[in-house]
């Protein structure tokens, strides 16, 4: 694979394709588990972890798999790499696990994932197709880590769970603002961001 098309690989699913904000896909998990910057990170490298895995072992077996029965095994191989990383977080971070709740299973139906095989994976050879897998996760854990960043702090006061606004502030009046915990403030907050970036991307401004 040529420089030019490895860094169109690696950068575009994080910039100027991100799955989140340009194809937006996977939002109902960025809304989801980004309270905190901890498990939303958490949530990221398992999707990264996933993504990337799927696509590398689905791209080996692409020339093997009949195209009648190629969703199956798409599935199958996706729900195998989240059953293991569901049992890594059980078995090194009960308790993350545990706040993710159902979301780390959910990773199976997550449009990411299922699109970029269908999208890459089935058409290109297994290292392209590992690096695009690595790098749509990248994207779509880059827009939760943001959105988690700036709910925890200003919503909680705390990053990664330790007190960032200083107590003199507290005392002077300052008061957490509760509603950036609530769902919808998550949804302003990836609003904001998909303006942001078409304000400066302006190829993906409507005509």
């Amino acid at each position: 694979m040529s420089d030019i098309n490895f860094k169109e690989v690696l950068l575009k699913p994080i910039f100027k394709g991100n799955p989140v904000t340009v194809l937006v896909l996977g939002i109902c998990s960025s809304l989801a588990v980004t309270v905190q910057l901890k498990g939303a990170c958490v949530m990221a490298l398992s999707v990264i972890i996933v993504t990337g895995l799927s696509s590398f072992v689905v791209s080996i077996l692409r020339n093997s798999i009949p195209n009648r029965i190629r969703i199956i095994v798409q599935l199958v191989v996706v729900a195998l790499m989240v059953i293991l990383v569901d049992q890594i977080l059980k078995a090194y971070s009960y308790a993350i696990s545990k706040s993710l709740s159902v979301y780390v299973g959910l990773i199976i139906t997550n449009c990411i994932v299922m699109g970029r095989i269908e999208a890459y994976a089935l058409g290109n050879k297994p290292i392209p197709s590992l690096l695009d897998g690595l790098a749509n996760g990248a994207g779509y854990g880059l827009i939760l880590v943001v959105v988690a960043f700036f709910r925890e702090l200003l919503g909680s006061g705390t990053l990664f769970g330790y007190r960032i606004i200083p107590q003199s502030f507290y005392d002077a009046g300052y008061m957490d603002n509760g509603l950036v915990i609530l769902p919808p403030m998550a949804l302003i907050l990836l609003g904001l961001i998909v303006w942001i970036q078409r304000s400066i991307q302006k190829d993906l401004q409507e005509k």
